[in-house]
């Protein structure tokens, strides 16, 4: 891929979405962030890291803080209401392109 080419994604924010590989696998939190360049989304809960930061004014307090570190896109699936975690299929409802789910049909 070029370097200046971007991933799409099935996913948005504010996504509820579950982990399905790595350390924090069956975990489930909502999108945060979509980091498009590096293929990589910020999901609140999963994959907290620990990381010292300075201190940047009288109130701020520096030390060590826990942040959620990006975790690549491939891992991660989005959650059905009734069917649980599921893969993202597309309908067209007039003019507009619903995202649904491919196992119920349900949209998302």
């Amino acid at each position: 891929m070029p370097a200046n080419a971007h991933h799409k994604f099935k996913l948005k924010k504010e996504d509820t979405v579950q982990v399905i590989a790595g350390k924090d696998k069956g975990k489930r939190g909502r999108i945060l962030k979509i980091l498009r360049d590096k293929d990589r989304i910020v999901v609140e809960g999963v994959n907290t890291v620990k990381k010292a930061m300075k201190r940047r004014n009288q109130q701020d307090r520096g030390g060590i803080v826990e942040i959620e570190a990006p975790i690549h896109s491939s891992n991660l699936m989005i959650i059905c209401k009734k069917c649980g975690p599921v893969r993202i299929g597309y309908k067209l409802n007039g003019d507009t392109k619903l995202r649904v789910c491919r196992k119920c049909g349900e949209a998302l």
